[in-house]
């Protein structure tokens, strides 16, 4: 079995994250680093994936500048999602031609781990239907999106990947059209609970199943030791 070494980054900036994601996807294709998996929040952010619609983005520059939100552009799949406190984001640096070279398969993977997550915390979560993400079903209306996905595949070493809703203040959703979808409609874990949630436990629970349905052995790491193994890495 294959180790995935789990580093949990914390409140961290998307900007930093991106160019950490970089340099493993690029350790990772030399074979001086293991498979990680980064786990992070990200202060209020708006990303784009590379062909996502810019009208998609529904708030203007002032209006970011006033709410306090970035606006980047990605490399990623997908089209235009939102990233702020009380979202778990997941950047997994996987060399997939080891696992499975499938692309469908990987997303459809990184949806199984959600569900199984969301399950057990009672909460019934779904794919829809020509759908990339987690949606959860309302008692009145459309089903609500819990987590979002966009992926890029380098020589097939993943790098981005999901964002889940655990305590997400939804209303920034309201400056974009989630996923490019018309009408979308987020929800979060706690939204549907109606009560708060142990965003570590979330964490914690969604590395387990990510471990499971990728056949990796998940080991805690700290941040120290992946600086290691890149600068090991380049001088190597």
């Amino acid at each position: 079995m294959q180790e995935c070494l789990v580093v949990n980054l914390g409140l961290t900036d998307f900007a930093g994250a991106f160019e950490l994601q970089k340099q493993l996807v690029a350790a990772r294709k030399a074979g001086a680093i293991s498979n990680v998996l980064l786990l992070c929040e990200h202060p209020h952010v708006i990303t784009l994936g590379r062909n996502g619609n810019r009208e998609h983005l529904l708030a203007s520059e002032n209006v970011l500048r006033q709410r306090g939100v970035e606006f980047h552009p990605t490399d990623r799949g997908g089209d235009v999602t939102y990233h702020g406190p009380g979202q778990v984001v997941g950047y997994p640096i996987l060399k997939l031609d080891e696992i499975r070279r499938d692309v469908v398969w990987y997303v459809r993977q990184l949806e199984e781990a959600m569900i199984r997550a969301t399950a057990e915390f009672g909460i019934t979560a779904r794919r829809a239907p020509g759908k990339t993400g987690v949606w959860a079903d309302v008692p009145a209306g459309e089903a609500e999106k819990l987590a979002a996905i966009g992926v890029h595949l380098s020589r097939w070493v993943t790098s981005h990947g999901f964002a889940y809703n655990v305590a997400t203040d939804l209303r920034f959703f309201e400056l974009i059209v989630p996923c490019g979808i018309a009408g979308c409609r987020a929800t979060s874990l706690e939204k549907l609970l109606g009560a708060p949630v142990d965003q570590r436990l979330v964490t914690q629970r969604l590395a387990k199943h990510l471990g499971d349905v990728f056949g990796l052995e998940m080991r805690t790491a700290g941040r120290e030791e992946v600086d290691a193994a890149l600068t090991l890495g380049c001088t190597a």
